[in-house]
């Protein structure tokens, strides 16, 4: 693909990430991850990493739009903000110490496991007849907010997400939040997060993959801060149920781009049997 269209197609997923990041919550990851395998390739065993660096620093641009315009229409929960921020920002840096430990093929693969399992979750809610929503009228524990931050903050230090992917299905499950709610609280957590999480990552880069990371992410930004914006005004213009379906319709289609080529070598390139000559 010629240099110029490679760079406009990157500027342009930018803005598609923002779009979907403030619609749903998510930080735009989910669609970040598999379409810069698919424009740029894999370079190396260690290109898994370049692009999760990347869309981790994006994360944070698409999250302060969305979570400022999430503010002004009244979806975020500050009150749940003092137990989230803190849980999710210690378990995000633990979770990309972690990643650091593992290939790129691993966590590519791991990715495109979530994305399925996150989507039959979707699924599954689509499918349900509609009806009113519970809302938790009382303050939600405190240890619960804690387990929800933990878990969504691992998640997205090992899988390089924003975090909203685990964190606005788990504030509906477990805290009753409502879907707008949740997805309002989130961005605003991810503010942080993607900040702290994006910092350690980049930090652990190799010396020589660092500048590929920053110009990708650089190019993305511009995009992302419109389509956050954008995305996030959706939210509260779309109906529920069709956010829900949007947002299943491209994680699924993501999460098959991501772990269709490493099936591909797996079909057509089956492990080879030990040779007779390697058991003597």
């Amino acid at each position: 693909m010629p240099s110029t269209i490679l760079t406009t197609a990157t500027i342009l997923l930018g803005l598609v990430a923002g779009v979907l990041g403030g619609l749903a919550g998510i930080g735009g990851s989910l669609v970040m991850l598999p379409a810069l395998h698919l424009l740029h390739g894999e370079q190396s065993s260690a290109t898994h990493h370049t692009y999760m660096a990347a869309a981790m620093a994006v994360n944070l641009i698409v999250a302060l739009p969305a979570a400022k315009r999430h503010h002004e229409l009244g979806s975020v929960r500050r009150d749940l903000l003092p137990w989230l921020m803190p849980g999710t920002a210690v378990a995000v840096v633990a979770g990309v110490l972690l990643s650091n430990t593992l290939p790129g093929q691993t966590l590519r693969l791991a990715l495109a496991a979530f994305l399925i399992l996150y989507c039959l979750h979707n699924l599954h809610r689509i499918l349900q007849k509609p009806r009113p929503a519970p809302v938790n009228t009382s303050p939600t524990h405190p240890a619960t907010l804690l387990l929800i931050a933990l878990v969504a903050g691992m998640v997205a230090g090992l899988l390089g997400l924003g975090g909203g992917v685990v964190m606005v299905p788990m504030l509906q499950l477990f805290a009753r939040v409502p879907l707008r709610q949740a997805i309002g609280t989130s961005s605003a957590v991810i503010v942080v997060t993607a900040l702290i999480g994006a910092s350690v990552k980049l930090a652990s880069l190799p010396r020589a993959d660092l500048p590929s990371a920053l110009l990708l992410a650089a190019l993305m930004a511009p995009g992302a801060v419109v389509g956050a914006r954008l995305g996030a005004s959706l939210t509260h213009r779309l109906p529920v149920r069709a956010v829900r379906i949007v947002v299943t319709l491209l994680l699924f289609a993501a999460a098959i781009r991501l772990a269709q080529a490493d099936l591909k070598r797996w079909i057509l390139s089956p492990p080879s049997p030990p040779s007779t000559a390697a058991r003597v």
